[in-house]
């Protein structure tokens, strides 16, 4: 998604590693996928010691110090966790929170009784853009994603039909629309207006959420045809509960995060002064870590105390819900590591000197580089942070539209077909349960239609504003 501030740090990495030339390096990233493919999909390797088994190829193919490689992947492994991990630690508790009190069923019920048939993949594409609005990328799919599966149980849904839309309206908010981190610094590099970025943005991802969620989702779920995998579906509770939480109650509790970050977002664009007192609350109340810690707490007793839920339960739950998520941290993990020896053997930097000669009209240049890291890293904020240094002397002469177009095509380009390096791509395929190939079809696939039709949409508008 690999999404989170974490991606901020990768961009500002030392020196490469290696002085590999461009063929070698091109080469080595290449022979390093393709070893993580081969090793998954052939011999049937656990994706975190093929991930670990890559990422050290990659450098020794590279020409990189065999200790600088493995300082590299540790490095991004820890980053990642430290960014991701505690989130999806987080998301866990509070969905089994969910689940044991009955409160996801509540949401589930209410869900199914409003919005059914064709219906339903419109819903969720809704539901999760809303959501993702202020989330980062991670933060919504553990939100999201157990409310997913059970739609796509109890309702009888193809999960592809349920999950694609959902995963769409996360990633759309995620690459083009401000305050997320990518389209943001973007904005500040090139100096494009922040309101008429956002409001072409939302002009982009409307008809780019469509094609790419509820549209797409029809191939998806005849390509992919998977049940929503047990291990991951928060089960009803082993005995009946008298009572169970009110939909109001759960709706309020799981919104809460959304509400506090989106709150962070809005302050530090009123504000804009980080010396306040205000801005300083906000920082720390929105914070992604603070938010959904204040939700699993502000559960405990919304959640949890309706259902009849003694303290020694309630750690039990907690328990419980951290015990599946073992296998998807280490993965997780272990993307980013991949991530960030690809970085540090100098992958960015080699795209930019190589595109530095390409005389193409600029919202296409800019939409090409990005797409070119974004394949290369495994990043799209690397990718969005990068094409937009290298492409701001070009908004110098730019009207006001046309800068904030130039912001949307770097991010529509940096959600190009999310592959092996990006460990967003591992916690789609955990928490859904497929295969690579599977997860090729569905996620990396409609993660490029959101790119093209955004890149595309970005030029159109070009030509009429």
């Amino acid at each position: 998604m690999t999404r989170l501030s974490v991606e901020m740090l990768a961009a500002d990495s030392a020196e490469p590693i290696t002085s590999a030339g461009h063929a070698q390096l091109g080469i080595a990233v290449l022979a390093g996928i393709a070893l993580i493919v081969l090793l998954i999909t052939k011999f049937k390797l656990h994706a975190f010691l093929a991930l670990t088994i890559g990422s050290l190829a990659l450098g020794a193919f590279a020409g990189a110090p065999l200790d600088k490689a493995i300082a590299s992947f540790t490095t991004g492994l820890g980053t990642t966790v430290a960014g991701v991990g505690v989130l999806i630690a987080l998301g866990a508790i509070l969905g089994r929170l969910l689940a044991d009190s009955g409160g996801a069923d509540q949401i589930v019920d209410t869900i199914l009784a409003k919005a059914g048939g064709r219906s339903m993949p419109w819903a969720m594409v809704l539901i999760a853009s809303v959501i993702g609005l202020p989330l980062f990328f991670e933060v919504g799919v553990v939100l999201l994603i157990p409310v997913v599966l059970m739609v796509a149980k109890r309702g009888n849904y193809s999960l592809m039909r349920i999950g694609i839309p959902a995963l769409a309206g996360l990633s759309v908010m995620h690459g083009l629309v401000p305050p997320h981190p990518g389209p943001l610094v973007a904005i500040d590099a090139i100096g494009a207006d922040l309101g008429v970025t956002l409001a072409l943005g939302v002009l982009v991802a409307v008809p780019t959420v469509v094609v790419a969620g509820p549209v797409f989702s029809r191939y998806a779920a005849r390509w992919v045809d998977v049940p929503a995998p047990d291990r991951m579906i928060p089960q009803r509770p082993s005995e009946e509960l008298e009572r169970r939480p009110g939909f109001g109650a759960t709706l309020a509790t799981i919104l809460l995060p959304v509400v506090l970050m989106l709150a962070k977002a809005l302050v530090d664009i009123v504000v804009d002064d980080p010396d306040t007192t205000v801005q300083r609350v906000f920082d720390v109340v929105g914070s992604p870590l603070i938010a959904l810690l204040a939700a699993v707490l502000v559960g405990i007793f919304t959640l949890g105390r309706p259902a009849g839920f003694s303290r020694e339960r309630v750690s039990q739950l907690v328990e419980k819900g951290l015990a599946p998520i073992a296998g998807i941290l280490l993965i997780v993990g272990a993307g980013g590591g991949f991530k960030q020896t690809l970085i540090d053997c100098g992958v960015g930097q080699m795209v930019l000197d190589v595109s530095r000669d390409w005389s193409i009209p600029a919202l296409l240049l800019a939409w090409l580089i990005a797409v070119a890291i974004r394949l290369a890293t495994g990043s799209a904020t690397v990718a969005t942070i990068s094409a937009a240094g290298l492409v701001a002397p070009l908004a110098a002469d730019m009207s006001t539209a046309h800068a904030a177009l130039l912001v949307l095509a770097i991010g529509a380009g940096s959600l190009f077909f999310s592959h092996v390096n990006d460990a967003g791509f591992w916690l789609v395929k955990e928490y859904f349960g497929l295969s690579v190939g599977q997860n090729i079809k569905t996620w990396s696939v409609m993660e490029t239609i959101i790119s093209v039709v955004a890149g595309g949409l970005v030029l159109l508008l070009s030509l009429v504003i």
